[in-house]
């Protein structure tokens, strides 16, 4: 029987509490998928979003409802009716609010509890950007927001190691450890989370993850879009901070941890935990960076900058089960396809007794297990068969699972809704402690403080042609696309 979204257990009544409310995150993510979540019944029972905003231009109730409805039809993933509708928008209020000027917030947030029938559990979201995070935790602390609440909050977590350790020093001087959670929304897709089933629930593979017989593994994640008029963000934060640490990492904690005792929140969270500590500080000179052309004509970023929308490195997991494997990871922005890939390449065997046509072979790519992270996500195997006739000849093939093929997908969350609706029942499992966070940093630190020079690559290309010796003698599996 397959489990379906609809079938999990809805949260305890809740008020939800949304800065930044009018953003793009919230517009394009965060509402649409509170929706969802709402028609798929998975929603409390009784829950309020009080939106908030800087009183600048900000909507009134009427006209934050209006433009909920908006964000439904154009990025929504579900029929946006009158039926639904209805009692999604009778849940829905705004406060135009300051960290200066509070009371509008604390007003609408009273009322809404007092709807809701008393003191219910808080769930704060914080979508704004990095240098209000500490300003408005100080304003939860002074109010009194911060009780019985959780708090969500988005990446960047800090820009290095010292930010890294005054933003978790301003967090915990409000709320415990228990009550933060750190979103990545690449730990929430369903395939991500199928690479713990797919090597944990299956003896055929778990034996062979390991140096013994995996000879490297690839994290690729290339994008087609160019910063789109995000030049504020990205001249302060890079390819490298805004992707790497932040997302290629944690998911590298999800490939290669230890077997946990369980599937739960601490056991997880150990298990990525050990995988970063044996991560080896980042080699600048294993390491590109680029940039790609007409960067520097983007509206707002600086004349002559130096910001990278490229990185690819290689890096190694000193411990016994990944000794001598190498790690390699690339990810930037105008490239030639938009992906999220995993790829492992198993050591090839003797084949002394084929007659071999071996840049056939090359080109055939056997010897990969690809795990095809965007949604809804593949898994194939690529190796070689005999070929029909009469002669012993080989030829490439794949083995492919898809989960559109598999399971009913009707209900299949997105990955910030599923995170969200994990934070709702105060589920730790996809989210990284501090400690987690500020070894990240540290593992980063010498490729923050000695930068390779951006090279630069062509729009649609897939980045600057040096990369290629990075992984040398292996190759890059993508632009090869497999089954997938």
């Amino acid at each position: 029987m397959t489990t379906t979204a609809a079938s999990a257990s809805p949260p305890d009544d809740q008020l939800l509490i949304l800065f930044g409310a009018t953003g793009d995150l919230a517009k394009r993510k965060l509402l649409p998928g509170l929706f969802h979540l709402a028609v798929a019944g998975m929603m409390p029972a009784r829950y309020r979003i009080v939106g908030s905003g800087r009183p600048e231009g900000a909507p009134d109730a009427d006209g934050f409802r209006s433009q909920v409805r908006t964000a439904l039809a154009e990025f929504g993933r579900r029929e946006l009716s009158d039926e639904n509708w209805r009692p999604f928008a009778r849940s829905l209020s705004f406060a135009a609010a300051s960290t200066e000027q509070p009371q509008s917030l604390l007003d609408a947030v009273a009322q809404a509890e007092h709807e809701l029938g008393g003191e219910v559990q808080r769930l704060i979201y914080l979508a704004v950007p990095p240098d209000a995070f500490a300003p408005i935790v100080e304003l939860l602390g002074a109010s009194g927001l911060s009780e019985r609440a959780r708090l969500i909050i988005e990446k960047p977590f800090g820009h290095d190691l010292a930010s890294a350790r005054t933003l978790n020093k301003t967090l915990h001087s409000v709320f415990a450890e228990e009550q933060l959670f750190r979103i990545d929304h690449f730990l929430g897709k369903e395939a991500v989370q199928n690479i713990l089933a797919f090597r944990f629930a299956n003896g055929l593979f778990e034996p062979v993850w390991n140096r013994r017989h995996v000879d490297y593994v690839q994290i690729d994640v290339p994008e087609q879009l160019t910063i789109e008029g995000r030049a504020s963000f990205f001249e302060q934060t890079g390819t490298f901070r805004d992707m790497v640490v932040t997302h290629l990492l944690h998911l590298l904690g999800f490939i290669a941890m230890e077997p946990p005792d369980r599937l739960d929140a601490r056991s997880l969270r150990d298990a990525t935990a050990r995988v970063f500590e044996a991560i080896e500080p980042l080699d600048p000179g294993r390491a590109a960076f680029g940039q790609y052309d007409g960067y520097r004509a983007e509206p707002g970023v600086a004349t002559g900058s130096s910001v990278e929308t490229f990185a690819a490195l290689e890096l190694h997991v000193n411990n016994k089960r990944w000794d001598g494997v190498p790690f390699q990871l690339r990810t930037g922005k105008a490239l030639a396809e938009s992906r999220h890939t995993v790829t492992l390449g198993f050591k090839e065997p003797v084949r002394a007794m084929f007659e071999l046509d071996e840049t056939a072979i090359a080109a055939a790519h056997p010897d990969e297990l690809t795990f095809e992270l965007s949604d809804p996500g593949a898994i194939w195997v690529d190796f070689l068969a005999k070929k029909p006739g009469a002669e012993m000849s080989l030829g490439a093939a794949s083995l492919t699972f898809r989960y559109g093929d598999s399971f009913d997908v009707a209900n299949e969350l997105e990955a910030y809704e599923r995170l969200i609706h994990d934070c709702m029942l105060g589920d730790h499992t996809l989210f990284t402690r501090a400690d987690g966070i500020e070894r990240l940093w540290e593992i980063a630190a010498p490729l923050l403080e000695q930068p390779p020079t951006p090279l630069p690559y062509a729009q649609g290309s897939w980045g600057p042609e040096a990369i290629d010796q990075l992984v040398a003698p292996n190759r890059w599996h993508l632009p090869y696309s497999g089954s997938g």
